[in-house]
């Protein structure tokens, strides 16, 4: 592999956005995420390359520390700033290339509910991973989400509730998409504290999704299928 995206990837693995940082263990020095990607694209680096083998495999090991419990949601949430970072950075080169993003994911936390750190990790890590993420923000009334899906037909919806007094306005959403004739247009995943792949299946949501990192395999599931 290429040693500056290699550099990239274990910058990624760190947390460091830019040189300034320290990183998780602190044994880097020098170019953070930030300006290794830039250096990436001043080499002539593909995008390919840039993304898959440094981003997003930089990002599946801080997967794979945080589920083994040896990183924290600081840590994560680090390197997940640090790739989207880098993923605007790469945007308009992306555009330039006509590489079309993997899907529009739309992601909401809905009526009733303010909380929105889950729901911002998951929006980073998919935004990491080469999803154009529209953030549509907290306590969005259903209404509103119907129209978005009817006027910009994302391919993915993302619903997140924290409290069990809101988690039953998911259901609410997808009955309102069924009487706009608009379920089968979109996939529906929900997460957040509250909910479970039971609640999931009862109102028949798509997937449930625990984490941000199974919010990136469900989605890449359904590309490879």
């Amino acid at each position: 592999m290429n040693e500056l995206i290699e550099r990239l990837k274990e910058n990624v693995i760190q947390g460091r956005m830019t040189r300034d940082d320290e990183g998780i263990d602190d044994t880097l020095t020098g170019p953070g995420v930030v300006e290794l990607t830039r250096m990436a694209l001043e080499h002539k680096i593909t995008l390919k390359d840039v993304i898959a083998e440094g981003l997003t495999a930089g990002m599946e090991v801080v997967g794979e520390k945080f589920n083994a419990k040896e990183y924290y949601v600081p840590d994560m949430l680090a390197s997940a700033e640090a790739v989207s970072s880098a993923m605007d950075i790469l945007k308009p080169h992306l555009e330039a290339a006509d590489l079309a993003a993997k899907g529009r994911f739309a992601i909401v936390t809905v009526k009733g509910d303010i909380h929105d750190i889950g729901k911002n990790i998951v929006a980073i890590l998919l935004k990491g991973a080469g999803y154009e993420v529209v953030d549509l923000g907290i306590d969005v009334p259903t209404d509103r989400i119907v129209d978005y899906v009817r006027e910009k037909k994302p391919d993915y919806l993302g619903l997140s509730a924290l409290l069990t007094t809101t988690m039953l306005v998911m259901g609410d959403i997808i009955e309102a998409l069924k009487t706009a004739d608009l379920r089968d247009s979109v996939k529906v995943l929900i997460g957040g504290a509250a909910v479970s792949q039971e609640f999931a299946r009862e109102i028949g949501a798509d997937a449930y999704c625990a984490d941000g990192f199974e919010a990136v395999r469900i989605l890449d599931s359904y590309r490879q299928a």
